[in-house]
């Protein structure tokens, strides 16, 4: 039974707070507690945005295994050989592998409630809504128009530069193209002290405008967080990624068609990156390629068992009447806090 006091109430969003919290630990200083040997030699292949120029992160990145096969592992030996073999794959096949058996488990939820930057950003639009600074909305067109761009960045970024540059046809600056414009690698660095990651490369040109560009999106995120939810996420190749595989996890979301539906659209103001689909649609078509499993959704449906979470057939949380109107009263879909947590003095004339 869900508790009616909003102050008392357990929500699936301070869970999800908790797990970001604790992920952010060992994603950014998690060397520490697992050693660096683990977090060099065991895992290379999280789905989430855990930078490996982060020298006390407790786990890799699978993006930046990629870049370097393809950029050391094929690009240079088809440049040597003059030929493809199927042993120069054997290697990428691995960390999809690898990267797979993390995947099973946790699904897109990595990027909803793993990935250090995506949590920073929720943190930053936290905070600009207690600033009051103003709500910048997404529409459908627009949201729909951005999805190519994250494609874009995994075939160029992530697999195309680094194998031009293994063919020798790009410079070696492109070897690891998206690890040098990726805004985490900044923002985590810096996390850790380390401010090396934030100055700009002046060997070469291309050294140069990937670094400007990097700089450049990395103080995008921070300014656009403030105003809009997860600014970066919606164009990151890690987020395209994880879609090639989200029918492959049996952690997924799930919604039954409705009557309702048609006139509420509450659930897709509750969602951080503005997925239509997760209204006009129902079944596999709701589960779209940009979400994050985030569950805002169906903390946020006003109906019971519509909109669900589930691993395989266990139901993990399920949207509930109840559950809404004691959830709204703290919160709106759109993140406005409607509890303040430090009571104001009283008025004086």
């Amino acid at each position: 039974m869900v508790d009616p006091q909003p102050s008392r109430l357990f929500t699936l969003a301070r869970l999800r707070l908790a797990v970001q919290a604790i992920m952010l630990l060992l994603t950014v200083w998690g060397s520490g507690l697992v050693g660096h040997y683990a977090a060099e030699k065991l895992s290379k292949s999280l789905p989430a945005l855990s930078c490996a120029y982060d020298q006390a992160n407790g786990a890799y990145c699978v993006l930046i295994p990629l870049q370097h096969q393809m950029h050391h592992r094929v690009g240079e030996l088809i440049q040597q050989t003059g030929q493809f073999a199927l042993a120069m794959l054997l290697p990428l096949l691995f960390t999809v592998l690898a990267f797979y058996v993390f995947y099973f488990f946790l699904g897109k939820a990595f990027c909803g409630w793993v990935c250090p930057l995506g949590t920073l950003q929720d943190w930053l639009f936290r905070l600009g809504r207690l600033v009051r600074r103003p709500f910048r909305h997404l529409g459908e067109a627009s949201a729909r128009r951005l999805r190519p761009v994250k494609w874009l960045f995994l075939l160029v970024l992530v697999l195309g530069l680094p194998l031009a540059a293994g063919l020798g046809a790009t410079p070696h600056a492109t070897g690891d193209a998206y690890c040098q414009v990726c805004p985490s690698r900044i923002a985590t660095t810096l996390l850790t002290g380390d401010g090396e990651q934030a100055a700009i490369r002046t060997e070469d040109s291309t050294a140069f405008v990937l670094g400007a560009l990097g700089n450049g999106l990395f103080g995008f995120v921070l300014v656009a967080a403030l105003a809009s939810r997860q600014p970066f996420c919606r164009i990151c190749p890690l987020l395209a990624l994880n879609a090639l595989f989200q029918r492959l996890s049996p952690l997924r979301l799930v919604k039954a068609e409705h009557g309702k539906c048609e006139k509420c659209g509450i659930c897709a103001k509750a969602c951080p990156m503005d997925i239509p689909e997760i209204w006009h649609e129902s079944g596999r078509k709701a589960y779209a390629e940009d979400c994050t499993l985030c569950g805002r959704c169906a903390e946020f449906c006003p109906d019971d068992g519509v909109i669900q979470l589930k691993f395989g057939p266990l139901g993990l949380f399920s949207s509930s009447r109840a559950y809404y109107k004691a959830r709204v009263k703290r919160e709106s879909p759109q993140g406005e806090q409607k509890i303040h947590w430090f009571p104001r003095g009283p008025k004086h004339d």
